[in-house]
């Protein structure tokens, strides 16, 4: 269940608080075949289930950077904020990514409000960091310092 902001503004009192953590998602061959044509990113280790076998990894994994795009489907599960005309993705400020995902695991994100403050044009800017985590893994897939802009609705 999503951890539920009535209006933006009550992000900045939230600071330092977690918010949750979303459904667990298979990443499936599929899905890593479609990113790798999406981006034109090709390697073995993500698209040659026979090299990758013998790779360093064992089989083939994500892309980092899908892993990192899986954010997107993941804060929403974690977070709600209403009383906005629009959410933007503003950027991030720290991406890692400490482990692999291997194909057909499960990954889930877990999210913290690290903070929040108005910014020009009365938008509130929450700094909120994701933690991919990779099912019966120690070490997390990605860990990013995501930047969301949520516009207030007029009225």
């Amino acid at each position: 269940m999503a951890t539920v902001f009535d209006h933006p503004r009550e992000l900045i009192a939230a600071a330092g608080r977690p918010l949750g953590t979303s459904d667990w998602l298979e990443v499936t061959q599929e899905r890593i075949d479609r990113f790798a044509d999406a981006t034109g990113d090709h390697q073995w280790i993500h698209v040659d289930p026979e090299r990758a076998r013998k790779g360093p990894f064992g089989t083939t994994i994500a892309h980092g950077y899908l892993t990192l795009s899986l954010v997107s489907h993941f804060l929403p599960q974690i977070v709600t904020v209403r009383g906005i005309s629009m959410g933007i993705n503003y950027g991030a400020d720290r991406v890692r990514f400490p482990a692999p995902v291997p194909s057909g695991s499960r990954v889930r994100g877990r999210a913290e409000l690290l903070s929040a403050e108005e910014v020009r044009g009365g938008a509130i800017q929450a700094k909120i960091r994701v933690t991919v985590e990779v099912e019966g893994s120690e070490k997390p897939a990605c860990v990013a310092e995501t930047l969301s802009r949520y516009v207030p609705a007029e009225g």
